[in-house]
């Protein structure tokens, strides 16, 4: 298994997240990404929490933000080199972005993205 402490990890997100393509990322309105070793209860390496633009109403101002959640340990446990490591955070923050333009989990394995 990886190790890579908490600050690195979030450095590593950090980077995933700037190399990502300009229009993936410029339409996410009041998103925040957030690290934390796990998830309390499943085995996730991440997650959306929030309303896919799709099903918004009503919204604006005074909204609290959407989060993506990006979780250590699972991804450490999953990759072998920092490479892999990348690609697997690359492939997590992706899916979660989707879920934000309503894309849902059968679409995404379609797309390969799941």
């Amino acid at each position: 298994m990886l190790e890579l402490d908490l600050d690195a990890f979030e450095a590593l997100v950090t980077e995933v997240l700037d190399d990502l393509p300009d229009e993936m990322v410029d339409g996410l309105d009041n998103v925040v990404f957030l690290v934390e070793d796990e998830h309390p209860d499943e085995d996730l390496l991440g997650i959306y929490e929030g309303v896919a633009i799709t099903d918004r109403g009503q919204y604006g101002f005074g909204e609290l933000p959407d989060r993506i959640m990006v979780y250590r340990l699972p991804h450490l446990e999953t990759a072998e080199s920092i490479d892999e490591l990348r690609a697997e955070v690359r492939t997590t923050v992706v899916h979660e972005i989707a879920h934000f333009y309503g894309i849902d989990d059968e679409q995404l394995h379609e797309l390969g993205w799941a």
